[in-house]
């Protein structure tokens, strides 16, 4: 009876819930990052990866008033480190980079948004790192994992934005559906054209 009311209570606060879902994510893939042997020739392309995704998206096609922008493939770098180096290092670079978004475009309203706008959906990205020789079905994967991440937090903390009688779930749609179509299929248009072995070779070998 007890364990069923505590859950009751819980479930009447779904901030609390998401939080904890944000924390086991960290857990989980802080785990996977241990895995990673960060010497120089890593962390000075990690560094590189995260300048290119930097300037990318300076670089803004549309920037969204509650945050989120369209850019010219600021997601290409992230992707290429996870592509070439295995989900891991993806998910070391997309945290790093949510964290430099947050820094120097924020939009903060509860500590669980920012979680879920910055560095859960960069995270997200290393998820390509589980399909290194099918580059589309990769950037599709974790750019999807991006898109659950702005949705949680477009129907949790921003529903109130919404229009009277509109709920949550199809504000966040309809706020995140489009510019994570259109940032997504710019950087599937890209990632289609770019030479991954060769880029491969590249920069394994600088």
């Amino acid at each position: 009876m007890a364990f069923s009311k505590n859950i009751s209570e819980i479930l009447k606060h779904p901030t609390s819930i998401f939080a904890l879902i944000a924390g086991l994510l960290i857990i989980m893939a802080a785990i996977k990052v241990r895995k990673i042997k960060l010497d120089t020739k890593t962390i000075t392309q990690i560094g590189v990866a995260l300048a290119l995704a930097c300037v990318l998206k300076v670089f803004r096609i549309y920037h969204l008033p509650q945050g989120g922008s369209i850019t010219l493939g600021s997601m290409i770098p992230i992707l290429l480190m996870a592509f070439l180096y295995g989900p891991e290092v993806g998910f070391l670079t997309g945290f790093l980079y949510g964290i430099l978004t947050l820094i120097f475009d924020p939009y903060i309203l509860h500590p669980v948004q920012v979680l879920f706008d910055y560095p859960l959906p960069f995270m997200a990205l290393g998820l390509a790192g589980y399909f290194p020789n099918k580059k589309i079905t990769g950037t599709i994967v974790a750019v999807t994992g991006r898109f659950i991440c702005h949705f949680i937090s477009g129907m949790v903390f921003f529903g109130s934005f919404a229009p009277d009688g509109m709920s949550p779930a199809v504000y966040s749609l309809m706020i995140n559906g489009p510019f994570m179509a259109v940032e997504g299929g710019i950087c599937i248009a890209i990632m289609a054209v770019l030479p991954m072995k060769q880029l491969s070779r590249i920069i394994k070998s600088a």
